[in-house]
């Protein structure tokens, strides 16, 4: 790539998967309808659970939290694209400490159920959510910054659905050392610590469960932890795959479709695996439509 203009740069064309208008419509029905599934499934299952109180438990909380992060998640990579890079960065590690929290929050109900709720209190409940957005808003605001300070060549075409951090330095004209250092300090921090810590609490829950003396009681507690792992496996085998289909220099069109998976696919999937596979949040949606169906009626008795 031959250096051209070096200056300050303001926008990155997406270049996205089609340069046909023609193909435009087709494309818009489908992200639009992931789009509005994502946010109002995860609205609609946040606000009966908060609804419920018998469900203001630490699972539960951690749970919320996930649904507001996947709804912002998806919303900084469908409206607006390059203008969210850094809540693209910060939605995206928060997603992966909210499920280190949850993986910890199931290790301690399981492995150490009678001291689970002296463990779990409030506060240390909200502790560990701050911590989650300080360490993510730290990560996103530092590696936006570094972009900053870089020189940008006349080509800007970005061939990603989303616009990542990665592909942005690429594009660079400047010396990117320190730029991708800060990138694989980055992959540690927000994927390589997580991971490890999820893998290091499944370990152990699965070791507890296997000490289950009853059949009964282990699938109990399988079942409380099921949910959480099949989003767990989706989450890092979608970013994994993104970013794998990256470093193989794939067509712009395999890696476009990559990213959707990871980005919006997968939180409009994870509400589906909370929702449907447990029947307290089934009971807590049961009941929030049942009073706004309740409420309906009176106002519109009231009305006539």
């Amino acid at each position: 790539m031959e250096p051209g203009n070096l200056s300050r740069v303001s926008e990155f064309p997406l270049l996205g998967f089609s340069e046909g208008p023609e193909l435009q419509p087709l494309i818009l029905g489908p992200f639009f309808s992931m789009y509005l599934i994502t946010v109002f499934g995860n609205l609609l299952i946040f606000l009966a659970v908060s609804s419920d109180s018998q469900l203001h438990t630490p699972m539960y909380f951690f749970l919320t939290n996930l649904y507001f992060v996947d709804i912002c998640f998806t919303s900084t990579t469908i409206p607006k694209m390059l203008m969210k890079l850094y809540f693209f960065l910060l939605f995206a590690g928060l997603d992966n400490y909210i499920l280190t929290v949850m993986t910890y929050d199931r290790y301690l109900a399981i492995c150490h159920s009678l001291h689970y709720m002296i463990i779990m209190n409030p506060q240390h409940c909200g502790l560990l959510v701050l911590m989650s957005w300080i360490m993510s808003i730290l990560h996103s605001l530092l590696q936006c910054l570094m972009v900053l300070w870089l020189s940008f060549c006349t080509v800007l075409e970005i061939p990603y659905f989303p616009c990542e951090i990665k592909q942005v330095v690429q594009l660079a004209c400047s010396n990117t050392f320190l730029n991708h250092m800060m990138m694989y300090f980055g992959a540690g921090l927000l994927f390589g610590e997580p991971l490890a810590g999820i893998l290091y609490s499944y370990s152990k829950i699965i070791s507890c469960i296997l000490g289950v003396s009853s059949s009964q009681g282990k699938y109990k507690a399988f079942s409380t932890s099921a949910p959480h792992l099949s989003v767990v496996s989706l989450f890092y085998c979608m970013s994994l795959g993104v970013y794998l289909s990256s470093a193989a220099r794939q067509s712009s069109h395999s890696g476009a479709t990559a990213s959707v998976m990871y980005t919006v696919a997968t939180p409009m999937l994870s509400s589906f695996v909370y929702s449907l596979r447990n029947k307290d949040i089934k009971r807590a949606l049961k009941r929030f439509l049942r009073k706004e169906t309740i409420k309906e009626l009176i106002v519109l008795g009231l009305k006539k």
